[in-house]
């Protein structure tokens, strides 16, 4: 006889602490051996994920609660890679939507939120980090009623379960109240757990809905990939049962059918998969033996194949041109670097996600690809990078849409958090990005701010705000709408300074360049003629000679025994290169070097 079953994911704006509260609803459910060394953020398995404290890909365990097995869903928290979200929430029966107890609802629990709802979810409102300072876990509650009322939620939705919660210390209550003026403090010294939020799941989460006696039907959701198995699918079985070694089909896109076999059936347990002999509907399994399957695609009955409706997502926002490096450095330092071996790992990076566009161009060597964001597109560029493969990308410009005759461009929620005294600098700057204010909250020491502002308004912008809140300001956004056109927004401000010659940069040379701008590079960096090498300090661009050494004479300087020290040059990140760059410029990546170039060699000043 098999377990009762619930289907949960957990969605949360980014840094709202769901993954570490995964964690603890994982090692309280017992599935790690006595000792075991379990690292933080466990269900973080990707490398750039760890680096960067965000779930960029969804993840499935699964855990066992008084005999009944919770599968449990990760889901990213933004809206970059809305397109994992959307994909796995149809995987699920209810959801838990974390919220953190200070920042409240933001910009990406919107979003979550209204792909949830839209889905007919119920929410169970988990109010997290309850045991940071200055935490307010009932004026987030209320902030979240708000927020559902606002999405259009209906009368059930909004009188949601809610509990407050530590995922760090890894307990949860339903009541604050009850346990006093200090409740966080006694939460700890009782021992309380994570029990009420269990018994919340089993409460309010409906048993996935299927009927086993009708033809199969199982929608996949996610890929991943065995050197053993090939190509695994994972998804829901929404009807019917499944057994390992049977005849299947795969109906796919564009309606044909593929009979194959089940090589193997697998379900979760924890972190691990287990071999599973027979599943049925309301489980979530993993299946080899099906090369060709693709996200959305059915895997059915042969006798009776029929598919289940294809899994829609929001379409990209946001487009820039991959293509083959053509720099004077070109071929140095990547392992992939032709047209073919670029073509084929987009369109490989195509099976897996959802949310992303690739197409031809006239050029054999250009491909266009379009996504969410540009940390969507971003993360792409950094996965490749690391493997290996060498290329170089287009600023990225936005997608527009004609919407009933008018040409339409997609705008941007924008919430940010800054000190009480540089909100007047921020204000001016997003006005002159076509930005309208919809809400100030002004706090003791911060002010929250809150705008609609079109997307590449805010291409470029993360630096000029790092710079205006002296690295004090928090940013959030997250797609808005498809509005009119607005009109035209102003640029980058400054000019670039561009090598003149190939060579390696001199400390001499820098050091006598120092007041025409700020540099990229330090001394002992290889430059080459078109290079971006800094930030001119005025609107036109520097052609400049980095590699002039000194001249030696045999004449000792009274000053020669002094130490003189070069600014330290701007970091620039494979993302704010990205947000940097022009239209007639391009980021190199190599999977040693982000480096900025020119197009083309035009004639510039010359100092």
């Amino acid at each position: 006889m098999s377990l009762p079953i619930r289907n949960v994911a957990i969605i949360a704006h980014v840094d709202h602490g769901k993954t570490t509260l995964v964690d603890a609803l994982l090692k309280q459910s017992g599935i790690f051996r006595e000792g075991e060394e379990v690292p933080d953020c466990v269900m973080d398995s990707n490398p750039l994920e760890r680096e960067r404290g965000i779930t960029i890909l969804s993840k499935n365990t699964a855990v066992r609660y008084k005999d009944t097995l919770i599968n449990i869903v990760d889901t990213p928290g933004h809206a970059d890679f809305g397109g994992e979200v959307e994909r796995v929430l149809g995987m699920v029966d209810g959801c838990l939507l974390i919220v953190d107890a200070n920042e409240g609802p933001m910009p990406q629990t919107r979003f979550v939120l209204k792909k949830a709802l839209e889905k007919g979810l119920r929410p169970i409102v988990v109010v997290n980090k309850i045991d940071r300072p200055q935490a307010d876990p009932h004026g987030a509650v209320d902030k979240v009623l708000d927020l559902f009322l606002e999405l259009g939620a209906d009368d059930d939705q909004c009188d949601f379960p809610y509990l407050f919660a530590s995922g760090l210390a890894g307990f949860a209550t339903k009541d604050l109240e009850e346990q006093g003026k200090d409740a966080t403090k006694d939460l700890e010294v009782q021992g309380k757990d994570m029990q009420p939020l269990f018994e919340e799941v089993l409460e309010h989460v409906p048993p996935p809905v299927g009927d086993p006696s009708k033809p199969l039907q199982l929608q996949v959701t996610t890929l991943d990939y065995s050197e053993y198995l090939g190509r695994i699918a994972i998804g829901r079985i929404h009807n019917g049962t499944i057994q390992s070694g049977q005849q299947a089909a795969l109906v796919v896109e564009s309606g044909e059918i593929i009979k194959g076999k089940v090589s193997k059936l697998m379900g979760f347990e924890g972190l691990r998969r287990v071999d599973l002999q027979e599943a049925s509907a309301g489980q979530i399994v993993a299946i080899a033996g099906f090369a060709a399957a693709n996200i959305g695609e059915t895997i059915t009955c042969p006798e009776q194949p029929k598919a289940l409706p294809p899994i829609k997502v929001d379409e990209p926002t946001l487009q820039m041109t991959f293509s083959v490096n053509d720099s004077p450095f070109a071929g140095k330092e990547g392992s992939y670097v032709t047209s073919r071996q670029l073509r084929d790992r987009l369109w490989r990076e195509l099976e897996t996600n959802v949310a992303l566009r690739i197409e031809e161009t006239d050029s054999p060597d250009k491909f266009l690809v379009s996504g969410r964001g540009e940390l969507h597109l971003g993360i792409l560029i950094e996965t490749m990078r690391r493997e290996g493969y060498e290329f170089q990308v287009s600023q990225p410009q936005v997608i527009y849409r004609e919407i009933n005759g008018q040409p339409c461009e997609p705008f941007e929620s924008l919430v940010l958090d800054v000190p009480k005294q540089l909100v007047g600098g921020c204000i001016d700057r997003l006005g002159e990005r076509r930005g309208e204010m919809q809400n100030m909250c002004v706090g003791t020491n911060r002010t929250q701010l809150d705008f609609a502002i079109p997307a590449r308004g805010l291409i470029g912008f993360r630096g000029d705000f790092m710079r205006l809140t002296r690295g004090q300001g928090i940013m959030n956004h997250s797609f808005l709408e498809y509005r009119s056109l607005v009109g035209e927004i102003e640029a980058r401000r400054n000019g670039v300074i561009i090598a003149f010659e190939e060579g390696i940069a001199t400390f001499y040379a820098l050091k006598n360049a120092e007041d025409r701008g700020s540099f990229f590079i330090k001394p002992g960096t290889k430059v080459y003629k078109g290079m971006i090498i800094g930030e001119h300090n005025r609107p036109q661009d520097l052609d400049l000679n980095v590699c002039k050494t000194k001249q030696l004479t045999n004449i000792r300087s009274s000053t020669g025994d002094e130490l003189v020290q070069l600014q330290p040059p701007v970091d620039m990140s494979l993302e704010r290169a990205l947000e940097y760059i022009g239209s007639d410029e391009l980021v190199e990546i190599t999977p040693e070097s982000v480096r900025l170039r020119k197009m083309r060699t035009k004639k510039l000043a010359k100092r």
